[in-house]
């Protein structure tokens, strides 16, 4: 187990870098959760405190926009200051928490590379302005594109992103299912070579960005986003396993030399998760069940007390029902609901009580 403290609170470039380093020599994940406003945002770091965990928060681009407020007309500029309000956010409170957290923002496509450059406008005015980044890391997913185009690509931005101390996520082979637009529904006719990584492809990989900075990839071993039907998702770990061999073999580096993700994270079988932490994966993605674990108690309690959300006062006796209607009672059991599910997740991944943060 690493020996390695950091200070607690939004952690970036060498901070980073150390977070994901006592995971993989710790033998355990840390669990990167979707977030949209500042009650998932909230819930997330009291679940990370209550574990003794350290936790990455992250956006897609509809969260970012969803955290401006729908309000905002201009969809762009929405996807744009809400990542940038939800990181500032995690700045100012995260450190009370008690735990490091990693600010990143989740899948960007082809379409969405636009939108990573002005985040990245924004890290470096917060850098030239702090002395560290915004985020501590932004993904994007080129693997629907041809792979020289992706690498390339991917080239590029990290260059412009290890000038500030960044951190790059990038995809390789196709993770099945849709997240938040982004990918498609799960095909079991697609071509192996998409939906299974090939280790080749991340050699390759490594010999390009290696160079340049620190990356991370999120490799495909059957992964699907969402919970599919029993039987559709076969998990083959021993991927992630082959690819460490192959740079490991060709560069002459330690065992698990890269920083592996896992995608779709969510319904997966146990024992393929924990073999997959063995593999490397310091990462594991969880949205579709923080969706449920939150929205559940919700409909619970308005199911519970439905007359309270018909009328602010009873009409037949004459009860008010504000206690009931009140957002803040009901929005906290959907951030309880997080935090109880969260538990789960740090246990799985064998992040509970092995927080590196300090004061």
């Amino acid at each position: 187990m690493s020996q390695s403290t950091l200070k607690p609170g939004v952690v970036t470039g060498e901070g980073y870098k150390t977070l994901v380093e006592a995971a993989k020599s710790g033998g355990y994940a840390l669990p990167a959760v979707n977030v949209t406003g500042t009650n998932t945002i909230n819930a997330v770091m009291e679940a990370a405190a209550k574990a003794k965990s350290d936790i990455i928060i992250q956006l897609s681009n509809s969260g970012g926009q969803f955290y401006a407020g729908k309000g905002i007309t201009d969809a762009f500029t929405a996807k744009v200051v809400g990542s940038v309000a939800a990181a500032q956010h995690a700045h100012l409170l995260a450190e009370h928490y008690g735990i490091c957290v990693a600010m990143h923002t989740d899948h960007a496509n082809k379409a969405l590379i636009p939108w990573i450059e002005a985040l990245l406008d924004e890290g470096e005015k917060y850098y030239e302005a702090h002395g560290k980044p915004l985020f501590s890391s932004h993904m994007l997913d080129l693997s629907a594109d041809p792979i020289d185009f992706n690498l390339s690509e991917c080239a590029r931005i990290l260059e412009r992103m290890a000038k500030i101390d960044m951190s790059l996520e990038i995809e390789l082979g196709v993770t099945g299912g849709e997240e938040d637009g982004i990918g498609s529904e799960f095909d079991e006719a697609a071509d192996n070579s998409k939906l299974y990584t090939q280790p080749e492809d991340v050699l390759r990989a490594y010999d390009l960005l290696n160079p340049i900075g620190h990356f991370s990839v999120a490799a495909s071993f059957g992964n699907v986003h969402g919970v599919d039907k029993p039987g559709n998702v076969k998990l083959r770990p021993e991927i992630l396993r082959n690819s460490q061999s192959l740079v490991q073999e060709t560069h002459g580096t330690d065992p698990n030399p890269l920083h592996l993700v896992f995608h779709g994270g969510s319904g997966s079988e146990k024992a393929k998760i924990h073999e997959a932490v063995g593999y490397g994966v310091f990462k594991m993605n969880i949205d579709t069940d923080t969706q449920f674990a939150f929205s559940k108690p919700v409909g619970k309690f308005v199911h519970e007390h439905a007359r309270a959300f018909e009328y602010q006062v009873d009409p037949d006796d004459g009860t008010p029902y504000k206690k009931f209607y009140d957002p803040r009672g009901y929005l906290r059991l959907g951030e309880q609901g997080i935090v109880d599910r969260l538990q789960e997740a740090c246990d799985d991944l064998g992040s509970k009580g092995r927080s590196i943060a300090s004061s």
